[in-house]
This record gives C-alpha cells, structure tokens and sequence, in this order.
C-alpha cells in the first residue's frame, strides 16, 4: 500500500490551544475508535474520559489500547472542548495518516468485484456514509481522487461508524483514466446520472464485475467521466425533487447489485 499524506489545507485548528489538528490523523466517537481497534489499526495515543471508563464499549477501548501498547490517556471533559468536532463522546484517537490503497489493489481481489468511484466528492458526510454502506454491501474498495474532492478526515471516519477501517479506499491522480484501466482489467463501468433517457437501474446487468461511478453533489459526472462508461443508469424520481443525495444514490445502486449477485437470473 502507499501511504500519503492529505494536503495541509486539510488541518483544523483546536480552539482552546490554536494548535492545528490533522483532520487525516484523528479518529474520534466511541463506534468509530472502537472499529478502528478491532480492525487492527494503530493508534498513537488515546484520549478518553475519566467520567466514560465503566461503560463497556469505552472499556473494551481500554483493553484494546493496552493489549496494542498504545499510549492511553484519561482526561476531564473540559480537555475535549478544544476540539472542532463536538461528535466525539469523550474518546479521541490519533494515528498515522491514512493509509490509502492502490487501484491495483483493489483489481487484484478475488471473485466479483464492486468498486465505488466518486467524482469529486467534497462532503465528508457523504464519502463517510458510501464507505459505511459500501462495506456493508460487500465492496471491494472506493475509488476517489487526488484534488477537488474530500480525502479520509475525521468526519469521514466518524460518519463511517467504522467502515473505514474496513474497506480500502484508493486515491487516484486522475479518475477517467482510473476507470480506462478498470475497463481493461474487465470491470464494466456504470455512471449514476439524473437523466430519464438512462437506462433505469432495475433494468441493468450488475452481474458482472462492476464500477458504479457517483458524481459530485450539485454537478454530476464530469464530462470526460461521463466517457468512460460502459452505460448510464438512473434511479427513477416520482416527486417534486429532482435527485437524489450521492449517499443514498450509491446505497441503491449498491443493494441493487447485491440483490442481482443473490439472484443471478433475476436482474
């Protein structure tokens, strides 16, 4: 795997010191250190609170912490108001930068393949909630750019409740070019897009080895993206709204290939 730091604008600030917090390198909220843990990661240090040690997930926190010899630290609740996020529940983690995958690894995998690549996606609400679901449908990574799009942070982390820590996720230079090497490798690419003239998503063959492609909120597939898809595929709207979150759109289109994969005739 190669291991890279997100760029410096990616830091935020404590607000009772001024120090800066490497969003990439801090995990925090009880599920998400917890996962993290059980995942193998390896954290630095851990912050927990004084007043949270009898609840049994802070504990088995604490156990794991001294059975991987992390540094382990019980603090007052004031010592958690310098942080920006207030999601954290008393248990702050720091770690390395996040490790990201390779494309290669993702295509190096056995069986059917599921790869989520995201257009230039810069919510991390988003990018936390397609991890999460894309590991409980079974995927075998994410794909996302290098810029313009949000990296693996914190929030990220956190709104995966975990996943991360289970799923790869690869960052790539340019993602035309990473689905044109997915192509050749034999995955088919399927783009989500708004459209009705797409073919609907309940019509299209999932059985194969698969990328779905989700695009930016707001804008959509890129153009040159938009290209290199086999075929486009929409999710049918019935009301006043137009489209859908990128979160939910991804939680469809991965289910649909699951149901698909489960039932091989049936798609």
């Amino acid at each position: 795997m190669d291991r890279r730091r997100l760029n410096g604008a990616q830091t935020q600030r404590t607000q009772a010191t001024g120090a800066r917090v490497p969003a990439d390198e801090v995990v925090y909220g009880i599920h998400a250190v917890a996962e993290a843990l059980r995942a193998g990661e390896q954290f630095r240090r851990i912050h927990v609170g004084k007043q949270r040690t009898r609840e049994p997930q802070v504990q088995e926190i604490i156990e794991a912490a001294h059975a991987s010899a992390c540094t382990l630290r019980f603090e007052e609740a004031s010592y958690f108001n310098r942080f920006p996020f207030k999601a954290h529940q008393q248990v702050v983690a720091f770690s390395d930068p996040y490790d990201y995958a390779r494309l290669d690894d993702l295509l190096a995998g056995e069986g059917l393949r599921l790869i989520v690549a995201l257009d230039h996606l810069t919510d991390p609400h988003n990018l936390g909630a397609i991890v999460r679901t894309a590991e409980g449908a079974g995927a075998t990574g994410i794909v996302i750019p290098e810029r313009r799009s949000v990296g693996v942070n914190a929030t990220v982390r956190k709104a995966s409740a975990g996943a991360v820590a289970h799923l790869p996720i690869a960052q790539v230079t340019n993602i035309a070019q990473a689905l044109r090497t997915m192509k050749e490798a034999g995955v088919w690419v399927a783009g989500a897009v708004g459209e009705t003239a797409a073919l609907p998503y309940t019509e299209a063959d999932f059985t194969s080895d698969i990328c779905l492609v989700i695009g930016a909120e707001g804008t959509g597939l890129a153009e040159l993206v938009r290209k290199q898809c086999d075929f486009l595929v929409s999710i049918p709207m019935r009301g006043k709204t137009t489209s859908l979150n990128a979160s939910v759109a991804a939680g469809i289109l991965l289910y649909e290939v699951l149901r698909q994969r489960n039932q091989p005739h049936a798609g």
